[in-house]
């Protein structure tokens, strides 16, 4: 029976070698090739990777290389038919390879994996005839043999469109020779290299001329700049002799002038040196004034700034004690008047719930409990009349009557009495003002004092 350390050691060596499996399941891709793999690849028919590495999966996925390696095919084209109708040989040199675009790539794979690099190269050169037939036919034979660069970007473009549609891409085309079996170029370059011949032959004659007049005008240049030159020569001489006397006239002048400059410049020297020494002495007393100013400063203006900011800092510590206090008094006024405010509403709520109580006593009915009030406070109102006439001396007082008897059958002295009477409060106006009247046993109007007093009234009232 096997023991433990043995099962371990063989599920360790099994697990290595489906690891090792495993790992020779991931392929690689070289820069030079298109790794295809096929099989079950969610939906397509193969996956195509260039550059990095995938892994297959066994069983159900295989993979294969197409090679990038570029393929030379030579396509010696005879007897294609031009747009001028004449049958034209194009030799001609391609280089073709398998694109690395993701679509021509799944081309390729679906076209040519499989297939070796000959069977690749004749299915291309079947496609490179076909297209380029079709382009010569579509040119003359003055644009293929002149303009080159036209006749090959039309091949690339019809050429490319078909290669793509089998995953191969172009990659150079090489024209070496054109020939035609009416020998219509060959005719063209005669004519051209009798056409640079002749134009030859003129330039030779036209240079040989403008060598002939050229060399009889050297000779009469020659002829003109000697005679010239010889008068030169003789002006040169009489100038010279001139420029001797200049310069010797201008060299005495310049040493008499270079003296005077001299003396001046030692004249100017010394006048800046002592400019120098005032500008020096000047900077000394500029200094020194500076330090007087310092010392003034130090000693007088920054004791009274301080001794300023001193009395500044007073005064605002003052004025916010003011405010303090200002604040404190208002707060005190506030507190009076708000405790004067209770006291009143408590006063006034007092007298409310009394008389709120005294109209319960009354029956609910406000009149009674009214004259209730006002019978508290009659003996203030009977002791107000007294006072109004408790003053007047009577016996002090003299009545002249003449015995003169009124309209109203009063004598003076009546009258006199009526109206001090009249002038104290009766009681009976009072209650009448609070829409009350006046128990009889206190005294009523009567009748006769109703008209009397509206005959009063209108005796006003005419007066």
């Amino acid at each position: 029976m096997p023991t433990p350390s043995t099962l371990v050691l063989v599920l360790v060596v099994v697990a290595f070698m489906i690891f090792a499996a495993l790992i020779k399941r991931y392929k690689r891709c070289p820069s030079d090739k298109i790794l295809v793999i096929y099989g079950r690849t969610g939906g397509s028919s193969a996956h195509c990777i260039h550059g990095g590495g995938a892994f297959i999966w066994p069983i159900i996925q295989d993979y294969a290389y197409l090679s990038l390696t570029p393929i030379s095919i030579e396509a010696n084209l005879t007897n294609a038919l031009s747009k001028q109708n004449i049958r034209v040989d194009v030799p001609c040199r391609f280089t073709v390879g398998i694109s690395t675009d993701a679509d021509s790539m799944n081309n390729a794979a679906e076209r040519l994996l499989g297939q070796t690099a000959d069977q690749i190269q004749e299915l291309a050169r079947d496609i490179l005839f076909g297209q380029l037939r079709l382009v010569i036919a579509t040119m003359s034979i003055e644009e293929i043999n002149a303009d080159r660069d036209k006749f090959l970007e039309n091949v690339s473009k019809n050429v490319e469109a078909e290669l793509k549609k089998i995953g191969l891409r172009l990659i150079n085309v090489n024209v070496t020779d054109i020939k035609d079996e009416s020998g219509y170029i060959e005719a063209l370059g005669k004519e051209a290299a009798a056409k640079a011949i002749n134009e030859a032959k003129v330039s030779v004659a036209e240079q040989e001329k403008i060598g002939e007049i050229g060399k009889a005008e050297a000779v009469r240049d020659t002829r003109i700049r000697t005679s010239q030159a010889n008068a030169e020569a003789v002006k040169g001489e009489n100038a010279a002799k001139v420029e001797i006397a200049n310069s010797d006239a201008d060299r005495r002048s310049r040493e008499a002038e270079a003296l005077k400059i001299a003396v001046a410049a030692e004249k100017v020297q010394e006048a800046n040196a002592l400019k120098e020494a005032y500008a020096a002495q000047q900077v000394a007393e500029e200094a020194r004034a500076d330090r007087e100013r310092a010392t003034q400063r130090a000693n007088v203006i920054v004791p009274q700034e301080i001794e300023k900011s001193r009395k500044i800092i007073e005064a605002e510590a003052e004025a916010e004690k003011i405010r303090v206090n200002a604040k404190g008094q208002a707060d005190a006024i506030y507190a009076k008047m708000e405790a004067e405010g209770k006291g009143m509403y408590e006063v006034l709520t007092k007298q409310a719930q009394g008389y709120d109580k005294m109209v319960q006593a009354a029956g609910g009915d406000a009149q009674k409990a009214y004259m209730l009030l006002l019978i508290e406070k009659l003996p203030d109102l009977v002791r107000t009349q007294v006072e109004a006439v408790k003053g007047i001396k009577i016996d002090k007082v003299t009545v002249w009557d003449n015995g003169t008897v009124n309209a109203d059958g009063k004598g003076s002295t009546a009258n006199f009495v009526s109206g001090l009477m009249k002038s104290v409060p009766p009681l009976n106006d009072l209650f009448d003002m609070a829409g009350m009247n006046l128990p009889a046993y206190l005294g009523q109007k009567t009748d006769a004092d109703d008209v009397t007093t509206q005959e009063a009234v209108g005796q006003e009232k005419k007066q």
